[in-house]
Protein backbone atom coordinates (compact mmCIF):
# COMPACT_ATOMS: atom_id res chain seq x y z
CA UNK A 1 0.00 0.00 0.00
CA UNK A 2 1.41 3.16 -0.70
CA UNK A 3 1.10 6.09 1.91
CA UNK A 4 0.62 9.53 0.72
CA UNK A 5 3.45 11.16 1.27
CA UNK A 6 5.28 8.56 -0.80
CA UNK A 7 2.24 9.01 -3.98
CA UNK A 8 3.46 12.89 -3.70
CA UNK A 9 6.95 12.00 -4.90
CA UNK A 10 5.87 9.31 -7.39
CA UNK A 11 3.32 11.71 -8.88
CA UNK A 12 5.57 14.51 -9.72
CA UNK A 13 8.94 11.75 -10.70
CA UNK A 14 5.74 10.67 -13.47
CA UNK A 15 5.74 14.30 -14.25
CA UNK A 16 9.17 15.41 -14.68
CA UNK A 17 9.28 11.76 -16.92
CA UNK A 18 6.09 13.27 -18.96
CA UNK A 19 8.23 16.42 -19.47
CA UNK A 20 10.81 14.78 -20.81
CA UNK A 21 8.61 13.12 -23.06
CA UNK A 22 7.53 16.77 -24.39
CA UNK A 23 11.22 18.02 -24.37
CA UNK A 24 12.21 14.74 -26.87
CA UNK A 25 8.68 15.76 -29.12
CA UNK A 26 9.86 19.20 -29.25
CA UNK A 27 13.20 19.00 -30.16
CA UNK A 28 12.13 15.98 -33.26
CA UNK A 29 10.11 19.22 -34.75
CA UNK A 30 11.72 20.81 -37.88
CA UNK A 31 14.01 24.02 -36.07
CA UNK A 32 13.64 25.76 -39.24
CA UNK A 33 16.20 27.21 -42.08
CA UNK A 34 19.80 27.99 -41.52
CA UNK A 35 18.64 31.69 -40.48
CA UNK A 36 16.12 30.38 -38.69
CA UNK A 37 18.64 28.48 -36.52
CA UNK A 38 21.32 31.08 -36.48
CA UNK A 39 18.72 33.62 -34.81
CA UNK A 40 17.54 30.76 -32.19
CA UNK A 41 21.29 30.34 -31.66
CA UNK A 42 22.21 33.67 -30.61
CA UNK A 43 18.96 34.14 -28.53
CA UNK A 44 19.91 30.91 -26.95
CA UNK A 45 22.64 32.33 -26.25
CA UNK A 46 21.83 35.45 -24.75
CA UNK A 47 19.19 33.65 -22.80
CA UNK A 48 22.25 31.66 -21.05
CA UNK A 49 24.71 34.49 -20.29
CA UNK A 50 21.34 36.17 -19.21
CA UNK A 51 20.49 33.47 -16.66
CA UNK A 52 23.98 33.26 -15.37
CA UNK A 53 24.35 36.82 -14.51
CA UNK A 54 21.12 36.53 -13.18
CA UNK A 55 21.39 33.67 -10.74
CA UNK A 56 24.37 35.19 -9.45
CA UNK A 57 23.03 37.73 -7.84
CA UNK A 58 20.17 35.66 -6.85
CA UNK A 59 22.69 33.31 -5.36
CA UNK A 60 24.10 36.03 -3.40
CA UNK A 61 21.30 37.76 -2.03
CA UNK A 62 19.75 34.00 -1.69
CA UNK A 63 22.65 32.87 1.20
CA UNK A 64 22.46 36.50 2.51
CA UNK A 65 19.04 36.17 3.60
CA UNK A 66 19.04 31.80 4.60
CA UNK A 67 21.84 33.48 7.12
CA UNK A 68 19.95 36.44 7.91
CA UNK A 69 16.95 34.45 8.64
CA UNK A 70 19.46 31.54 10.74
CA UNK A 71 20.74 34.48 12.67
CA UNK A 72 17.02 36.27 13.63
CA UNK A 73 15.75 32.72 14.97
CA UNK A 74 18.71 32.09 16.87
CA UNK A 75 18.38 35.58 18.29
CA UNK A 76 14.98 34.42 19.49
CA UNK A 77 16.30 31.73 21.14
CA UNK A 78 15.33 29.16 18.32
CA UNK A 79 18.61 28.08 16.79
CA UNK A 80 17.14 24.97 15.56
CA UNK A 81 13.99 26.24 13.72
CA UNK A 82 16.38 28.83 12.70
CA UNK A 83 18.79 26.27 10.46
CA UNK A 84 15.82 24.48 9.22
CA UNK A 85 14.21 27.36 8.03
CA UNK A 86 17.34 28.03 6.27
CA UNK A 87 18.07 25.14 5.01
CA UNK A 88 14.59 24.92 3.15
CA UNK A 89 14.92 28.40 1.79
CA UNK A 90 17.97 27.40 0.50
CA UNK A 91 16.00 24.57 -1.29
CA UNK A 92 13.30 26.26 -2.66
CA UNK A 93 15.50 28.98 -4.28
CA UNK A 94 17.84 26.05 -5.75
CA UNK A 95 14.60 24.25 -7.18
CA UNK A 96 12.56 27.49 -8.22
CA UNK A 97 16.21 28.58 -10.22
CA UNK A 98 16.88 24.68 -11.78
CA UNK A 99 13.26 25.31 -13.15
CA UNK A 100 13.71 28.79 -14.34
CA UNK A 101 16.80 27.17 -16.42
CA UNK A 102 15.17 24.27 -17.77
CA UNK A 103 11.93 26.44 -18.32
CA UNK A 104 14.26 29.50 -20.13
CA UNK A 105 16.21 26.48 -22.51
CA UNK A 106 13.28 24.88 -23.48
CA UNK A 107 11.59 27.88 -24.62
CA UNK A 108 13.91 29.23 -26.42
CA UNK A 109 14.31 25.67 -28.40
CA UNK A 110 11.00 25.90 -28.47
CA UNK A 111 10.50 29.20 -30.34
CA UNK A 112 12.23 28.82 -33.03
CA UNK A 113 10.59 25.33 -33.94
CA UNK A 114 7.48 26.95 -33.29
CA UNK A 115 8.31 29.73 -35.78
CA UNK A 116 9.23 26.98 -38.35
CA UNK A 117 5.49 25.12 -37.53
CA UNK A 118 3.41 27.76 -38.47
CA UNK A 119 5.11 27.37 -42.00
CA UNK A 120 2.49 24.20 -41.92
CA UNK A 121 -0.13 26.08 -39.83
CA UNK A 122 -1.39 27.41 -37.06
CA UNK A 123 -2.22 24.33 -35.26
CA UNK A 124 1.07 23.16 -35.91
CA UNK A 125 2.69 26.45 -34.46
CA UNK A 126 0.10 26.47 -31.50
CA UNK A 127 0.73 22.52 -30.70
CA UNK A 128 4.50 23.21 -30.30
CA UNK A 129 4.58 26.61 -28.83
CA UNK A 130 2.00 24.77 -25.84
CA UNK A 131 4.10 21.60 -25.16
CA UNK A 132 7.11 23.98 -24.59
CA UNK A 133 5.27 26.02 -22.22
CA UNK A 134 3.75 22.77 -19.96
CA UNK A 135 7.69 21.98 -19.79
CA UNK A 136 7.78 24.57 -17.64
CA UNK A 137 4.81 24.99 -15.48
CA UNK A 138 4.78 21.18 -14.70
CA UNK A 139 8.55 21.55 -14.52
CA UNK A 140 8.23 24.38 -11.58
CA UNK A 141 5.15 22.04 -9.95
CA UNK A 142 6.53 18.69 -9.97
CA UNK A 143 10.51 20.01 -8.56
CA UNK A 144 8.20 22.29 -6.10
CA UNK A 145 6.04 19.08 -4.79
CA UNK A 146 9.53 16.76 -4.50
CA UNK A 147 10.80 19.39 -2.66
CA UNK A 148 7.98 19.88 -0.16
CA UNK A 149 7.60 15.88 0.30
CA UNK A 150 11.10 15.38 0.27
CA UNK A 151 12.14 17.74 3.10
CA UNK A 152 8.77 15.94 4.89
CA UNK A 153 10.31 12.98 4.45
CA UNK A 154 13.93 13.75 5.77
CA UNK A 155 12.27 15.69 8.76
CA UNK A 156 9.95 12.39 9.85
CA UNK A 157 13.47 10.31 9.16
CA UNK A 158 14.94 12.96 11.14
CA UNK A 159 12.64 12.14 14.39
CA UNK A 160 10.34 15.29 13.81
CA UNK A 161 6.29 15.49 15.23
CA UNK A 162 3.82 15.49 12.00
CA UNK A 163 2.50 18.83 13.46
CA UNK A 164 5.82 19.84 13.76
CA UNK A 165 6.98 19.68 10.50
CA UNK A 166 5.37 22.73 8.50
CA UNK A 167 7.07 24.94 10.55
CA UNK A 168 10.19 23.72 9.37
CA UNK A 169 9.77 23.93 5.58
CA UNK A 170 8.07 27.38 5.75
CA UNK A 171 10.90 28.51 4.23
CA UNK A 172 10.89 26.38 0.93
CA UNK A 173 8.06 28.70 -0.25
CA UNK A 174 9.73 31.61 0.63
CA UNK A 175 13.16 30.31 -1.14
CA UNK A 176 11.37 29.39 -4.31
CA UNK A 177 9.08 32.91 -4.05
CA UNK A 178 12.28 35.26 -3.73
CA UNK A 179 13.66 33.28 -6.78
CA UNK A 180 10.27 34.01 -8.86
CA UNK A 181 9.48 37.59 -7.78
CA UNK A 182 13.30 38.41 -8.54
CA UNK A 183 13.27 36.87 -11.99
CA UNK A 184 9.46 38.20 -13.06
CA UNK A 185 11.04 42.10 -11.81
CA UNK A 186 14.02 41.53 -13.73
CA UNK A 187 12.17 40.62 -16.93
CA UNK A 188 9.45 43.42 -16.55
CA UNK A 189 12.45 46.15 -16.15
CA UNK A 190 14.28 44.92 -19.35
CA UNK A 191 10.67 45.05 -21.16
CA UNK A 192 10.23 48.96 -19.65
CA UNK A 193 13.58 49.72 -21.12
Amino acid sequence: MINALSFSLIVPVAALLFVWWLYRWIMAKDPGSAEMQEIGGAIQEGAAAFLKRQYKTIAVIGIVVAVALWVMYSLLGKGDLGQHTAVSFLLGAILSAVSGVIGMMVAVRTNVRSAAGAKHGFAEALTIALRGGAVSGITIVALSLIGIAGLFMVYQWLGFATEEIPSLIVGFGFGASLVALFTSFTALAISAS
